[in-house]
């Protein structure tokens, strides 16, 4: 019942942004009626699409060129209610603005094709730009830690429809390259049935460094019996960190690797983040580098913790969304010092949740070098 309560209620915001783009976009271009019933056909199309990847995303079996098809479509809603949105605002200064009638028609005929060319453009960019995932290096300096050491930092792969076993094999070659000393990976591993998603995830195993591989769970995790993903996870040889923490190096010279439980299990009253239990135990004299899904959840370290790793935003994915979720997190993506003793560094994403589209926030592998100040 209440996946159809959800459902339901992301049909409804679809629907009501297509009757934004059709009245305040396609209702007032200067075009045949023949070419307005042609995009509002497009329009229907789109969120027939929209419908059917919502369907389909839990089937693994869905053909990947199938699954592609019903993927774009939320991101192109989304761009042009963008698009629909800038053009209603511009349509409304050029009506008010103090020029000739000939002047101002030639105006919004070009606002018209600029709008329409803007929209396709920056779809088709952001289609390309998912194709690709960076290698970001930072530099992050600890007090009290007395040896460097290489953190890669994987996050939200999403791994299921488009997120498939070729993708991973090419993430654990380009992690394996960087020669890491650990490697963490910061929640919503899966969105489908950890079953379904087995051979994809034993390629995981295949990851290569010096200490070990360090997973917490996400909030997607959530949805798709965090128990046996739990246990899966384990099978294949990667810590998962569970409100507890684990010494990284050698003796006196290392750092205490802490990891929680994502703050969304507040809300199914299950493995939910205890941070006082997740430092217990913990090297007193070394650095602590606590690793938690959501960057919000830093409002909740008050002491014990020098670094944060989080994920969860994609650095916004799409850029006019990143607007949205700083409204939610503290912070959307890079390096922060949050207060005197603490900084978080957050993940843009590995991989995508969505559609296969990226705008102003490619997805990355983190390359982190921690050293001594």
């Amino acid at each position: 019942m209440n996946y159809i309560l959800f459902f339901s209620a992301f049909i409804g915001v679809f629907i009501l942004l297509n009757m934004y783009i059709s009245k305040r976009l396609i209702h007032k271009l200067d075009v045949s009626d023949k070419t307005k019933l042609y995009l509002r056909i497009f329009l229907v199309l789109n969120l027939i699409g929209i419908v059917c990847y919502m369907l389909a995303r839990y089937y693994i079996d869905t053909p990947s060129w199938l699954y592609f098809i019903f993927s774009v479509p939320i991101g192109i809603l989304f761009l042009l209610f963008c698009t629909a949105v800038v053009y209603d605002i511009s349509r409304v200064f050029l009506l008010f603005a103090p020029i000739s009638k000939s002047r101002r028609n030639f105006l919004k005929k070009s606002l018209d094709v600029t709008s329409l060319a803007a929209a396709a453009t920056v779809t088709l960019k952001s289609i390309y730009n998912a194709r690709f995932v960076e290698v970001q290096k930072v530099n992050i300096k600890i007090k009290n830690l007395k040896e460097p050491y290489k953190i890669v930092q994987l996050s939200d792969l999403h791994i299921g429809g488009l997120i498939d076993r070729d993708f991973i094999k090419d993430i654990v070659k380009k992690t394996n390259a960087l020669n890491p000393d650990i490697v963490v990976i910061t929640g919503d591993l899966i969105d489908i049935d950890i079953l379904s998603a087995k051979k994809i995830i034993n390629e995981l195993t295949k990851l290569n460094s010096k200490f070990g591989i360090y997973y917490i769970v996400g909030n997607h995790e959530y949805f798709h019996d965090i128990a046996k993903i739990i246990k899966t996870v384990k099978s294949l040889g990667i810590r998962v960190l569970e409100n507890e923490n684990i010494y990284i190096g050698e003796k006196n010279i290392g750092f205490n690797l802490a990891g929680v439980y994502d703050i969304f299990g507040y809300r199914t009253k299950n493995y939910m983040p205890d941070l006082q239990k997740a430092l217990q135990g913990a090297e007193k004299k070394a650095p602590t580098i606590l690793l938690a899904h959501q960057p919000r959840y830093i409002n909740e370290v008050n002491k014990g913790v020098d670094l944060v790793l989080s994920g969860h935003t994609h650095g916004g994915q799409l850029y006019p969304f990143k607007i949205l979720v700083k409204l939610q997190q503290n912070y959307v993506s890079g390096l922060h010092q949050h207060n005197e003793n603490m900084q978080i560094y957050i993940n843009k994403g590995t991989g995508f949740w969505g559609p296969p589209m990226r705008l102003g926030a490619s997805s990355e592998i983190s390359e982190i070098t921690i050293s001594p100040v």
